[in-house]
């Protein structure tokens, strides 16, 4: 798979899964409300919604190299001694 299309393959699923995420978000707000009468069952499904919306997230950004950036700087911040404040290492 070429670098331009896995990048859009992976934008296209952090989008995804993003809209999954906010959609599971409301209907679990609106779940709560009485006036809207919705049925209790797919309140589970909201959630679970929730979750799936965030692996689809993760995949996206393995998928697009986004994730990288962020372990660079985690790796950066933890383990480089210009970075820390004192000189001992933390375990």
């Amino acid at each position: 798979m070429k670098r331009r299309y896995a990048s859009r393959l992976g934008n296209v699923l952090m989008g995804l899964g993003l809209v999954v995420m906010v959609v599971g978000v409301g209907y679990s707000i609106l779940n709560q409300l009485p006036q809207f009468d919705l049925p209790q069952y797919f309140s589970h499904g909201a959630v679970l919604s929730i979750f799936l919306g965030a692996v689809l997230w993760l995949a996206g950004a393995r998928v697009s190299g986004h994730e990288q950036i962020s372990d660079r700087y985690w790796w950066v911040r933890h383990f480089d001694k210009r970075c820390r404040r004192n000189g001992q290492h933390h375990s």
